[in-house]
Order: structure tokens, then sequence, then C-alpha cells
């Protein structure tokens, strides 16, 4: 006769993810973010006019620059940089609802229209204009890269 008190099966859950904290940088730790971006060989750079927000367990995974645009339009986001290793788990995602929160008014960004999925799925829209300081940035830009114009208006 067969011993039917064998266990069944329990499949072991899987290991909880560390949480990814998102965090705004003080200008005294933007070296961090700087030695992140040139770890991953970006030429993007945190500068003392940006707020710096990054994502990570312990280390930086996702950085995001953002500065006040010069007109007093809200704010431009400068750049978005998440490690390869890390990316399609959400990080980018994370930092632009962190950062909607935590600023009032506008946020610009210029993206490769490649990218623009990313940014719409966060609210983002097509920028019918532009404040002066962002649309000659813009110009100068496009003329080396496609680049389209995004809006949050929070």
């Amino acid at each position: 006769m067969a011993n039917n008190l064998e266990q069944p099966f329990i499949r072991p859950s899987p290991p909880m993810p560390t949480p990814l904290l998102c965090r705004h940088l003080p200008v005294s730790l933007h070296s961090q973010a700087n030695a992140f971006y040139r770890q991953h060989g970006s030429a993007m750079k945190a500068r003392p006019v940006h707020q710096v927000w990054v994502a990570g367990a312990s280390n930086i995974s996702a950085c995001l620059c953002i500065q006040p645009v010069a007109d007093h339009h809200g704010y431009w986001l400068t750049s978005l940089f998440v490690d390869p290793a890390a990316r399609r788990r959400g990080l980018a995602q994370q930092l632009l609802r962190e950062v909607r929160l935590a600023v009032t008014g506008p946020i610009w960004l210029f993206c490769r229209p490649e990218l623009s999925s990313l940014y719409r799925r966060q609210g983002y829209l097509i920028a019918e204009s532009l404040p002066i300081s962002l649309g000659s940035k813009l110009a100068r830009y496009k003329r080396e890269k496609q680049l389209i114009a995004l809006v949050h208006q929070g």
C-alpha cells in the first residue's frame, strides 16, 4: 500500500526585493550622481543649479536632474539615466512620480521620439509651446539630434 503521507510540493516564496529608495541629493552629494554618470560613460552631469533625485537600494541605480526654468515657468528635466543593468524595473517611472509630487508647476523635457512613450505613460504631453529660454535651447539641440518637447502640467 502506498504511503499517502507525502508532503505536497510547496514552492518557496521568492525573496522580497530590496526596497528602492528615491531620494533628493543635496548639492554636497552631487558628486555621487556624477560618479554614477561617469561609471556608465554618460556625459550627463549634476550641476549646483540642479535638484538631483536618485533611486536605488544601496547604490544609485537611476538619477534624474531638474532645474528651475529661467523665466519662472516651472522646471526643466535636464537628464534621466538608469543603469542599463537595472532597466525595465520601473525606476524611471518611480523617479518621475517622486519628482512630480515634490515640485509645483510644469515640468518640461526634451527627448528622442522613441522615448516619448515612457514619459507619456507618466502624464507628459507634447508641448504646444515652450518658455522662451527652453525654446532657444531646443532649437540649438535639434541642430544635432532629433528631439521632441514634452510637458507635465502638474
